[in-house]
Formats: C-alpha cells, sequence, structure tokens
C-alpha cells in the first residue's frame, strides 16, 4: 500500500479530472468512485470522491465545492526520457485551457501546477564543469517547454 497519497481538491470537477490525467498518461487507470446518496451534501448521484492511479502513482480527488483552488505552490513534477515525450505530455496537459510557464512549468485546464521535465535537464545541471551547468540553466531559464537540444548546445556551448 502507497504511503502517501496526493489529495486533489476540485470544484465539481473530480471525475472529469480524473478521467482527463488517465487519458494522458500510461499505465493508468480509475480505481474507485464514490457517489453522494441521500444525505448530501452534494447532490444524490453526484461524484464525491475518486481514487485513480497515474503511472502507478495513486491519487485521491474529491469535489470539495469552491472553498479552495490550486496554486503552484505545490506541483507534479514528470520525468520525460526524451523530446517526444515532452512535447507530447505538455500538448496533452495545457490542450482544453492550460497554459504553459517558464522552466518546464505548466497549468492545466484545471489549474493544477506539472513539471514536465527531462531526466538529462537534472544531469546537465550537477555536471561537474560549473561553466556547462551555468550556460544550461542560463538556457533552461529562457523556456517554457524545455527543449532538450537546445540545452545540449547550451551544454557543448554549440550555436545556431
Amino acid at each position: 500500500m502507497q504511503k502517501i497519497t496526493p489529495f486533489l481538491w476540485f470544484n465539481g470537477q473530480a471525475e472529469e479530472a480524473m478521467h482527463f490525467y488517465v487519458s494522458i498518461f500510461k499505465n493508468s487507470k480509475v480505481l474507485s468512485v464514490s457517489r453522494y446518496g441521500d444525505a448530501g451534501p452534494g447532490p444524490k448521484g453526484s461524484v464525491m470522491s475518486a481514487t485513480f492511479q497515474l503511472e502507478g502513482q495513486t491519487f485521491y480527488a474529491l469535489n470539495g465545492g469552491p472553498q479552495f483552488t490550486f496554486t503552484p505552490a505545490i506541483s507534479l513534477f514528470v520525468s520525460c526520457e526524451t523530446q517526444q515525450e515532452v512535447d507530447e505530455l505538455w500538448n496533452k496537459l495545457t490542450a482544453g485551457g492550460g497554459s504553459g510557464q517558464r522552466c518546464g512549468w505548466l497549468q492545466d485546464k484545471y489549474g493544477l501546477s506539472w513539471q514536465i521535465i527531462p531526466t538529462v535537464l537534472g544531469k546537465m545541471l550537477q555536471d561537474k564543469d560549473p561553466e556547462k551547468s551555468k550556460r544550461v540553466m542560463q538556457a533552461m531559464l529562457q523556456m517554457d517547454k524545455i527543449d532538450i537540444k537546445r540545452l545540449q548546445d547550451a551544454y557543448e556551448m554549440r550555436h545556431k
């Protein structure tokens, strides 16, 4: 059993968001959906909560109402191996009203923040040559969606 589970608060969109996320990530599935009964507080039959897995990680979604919204103070970090994976996840997660932000961050149409980051970025930023890592950092700070080729060019000091 997973010890820590991210708990996501939605305002009536928990089921829709869950299906959206499950459709994007491989190795993902809906685990359960609980609906309000006669006791409420939501309309009878509407979704109260749902659990789902994304890449094997369990999440809990609650239709808690309008009292709380997501902020970028917490985000979901996704490690990507290829530019194709970065591009695909970026495009899917920003679809329908999401927006890209600096340094690989984006906000999806529900307001949830994600970081879509190629694993090579961390390796370059931790290079023992401080000049290489500095050039990579400067290149990354100019990007919204991370471009691996541009990072590699900065790392190797190649100019276009």
